[in-house]
Parts: structure tokens; sequence; C-alpha cells
């Protein structure tokens, strides 16, 4: 009886830890709070506000520029032939397709160069939680952002079983 009473407390001993064992350890990170206060992303985004003031200032000037003609143009255009007025329109269209087009190529840039830029770092930045998070044994880490995710998981996942029970 004693024996049984012993064994019994073993089985139920080694059951709690296997139960504990089992259960997947979970932990969270709120990776936009993370990013937006490392070091290289503050400076890359200080870069790329200069980028985008320097583009502004370049477009301001240019369109300062289209102004100033325009009002002339169109203060001297009864003094003017209708060929020279027409010569004169087609150029001020001519500039404001150039200054919109410049306007697009610089947002495109900004946006090519802001991806070069912070790749990177995210990159950076999810390779560091997986190693802390392996290190401090968690399976799974999820994204505490707003819309986040799972970035890391090592536990089962069940696609193929729940399929497999839904019969495809």
């Amino acid at each position: 009886m004693k024996k049984t009473k012993y064994f019994i407390a073993i089985i139920f001993f080694l059951a709690t830890q296997i139960s504990i064992y089992a259960q997947s350890k979970v932990a969270h990170i709120d990776t936009q709070k993370l990013i937006s206060e490392m070091p290289e992303v503050i400076a890359a985004q200080k870069q790329l506000e200069q980028l985008e003031k320097t583009y502004s200032t370049e477009i301001e000037n240019t369109y300062k520029e289209f102004q100033t003609k325009a009002q002339t143009y169109s203060a001297d255009a009864a003094n003017q032939t209708d060929v020279t007025n027409q010569a004169r329109q087609k150029e001020l269209e001519t500039m404001q397709q150039n200054i919109n087009q410049y306007r697009e190529t610089a947002a495109q840039d900004l946006q090519k160069k802001q991806m070069e830029m912070m790749k990177p770092l995210y990159d950076k930045a999810r390779e560091a939680i997986e190693r802390v998070a392996a290190a401090q044994g968690f399976d799974y880490v999820l994204d505490s952002s707003t819309g986040g995710s799972v970035i890391m998981a090592k536990g089962k996942d069940l696609m193929t079983d729940v399929k497999s029970e839904l019969g495809f």
C-alpha cells in the first residue's frame, strides 16, 4: 500500500512536470516603440528628413520661378503676338509638367531611400528579438504594436492537423 501511494505520487509529480514543459512560453514586445527608439533609426530618420527638406526647397524654388514667369507673361500678354503668347503658354505648361514630374521622382526617391536605410535596421531588431527570445526559452513572441503579429514561432503548428481534421 505504501509503495502504491509512493508510485502514484511519483506519477502525479511527473505528469505535472510534463504538462508544465508541454506548455509554450509566450512573450511580447512593442516593435514599433523598439524601432523608434533605436539610435540608428533616429539617425536615419534625420537623414531622410534632411533629404526631404532639400527636395521641398528645390520644388518651392522652381514653383516660385514658374509663378514669376506666369505673372510676367500674363502682364505682358496684351503687348505680344498670338504666336509668342502660345509659345509662352507652352513653356509654362512644360515647366508645370517638369515640376510635377520632379515632385513624383523626389517622392519615389525618398521612399526608395527609406526602404534602403530602414530594412537593415528592421532586420537587426527582429534578429535581436529572436536571439533574446531563444536565450530566454520563449516559443512565441507576439508584437504588441497596433496591428502586430507573431514575430517568432517555434511551437507546434497545427495547420496540417486541422486541415486533415477538416478533410483537405
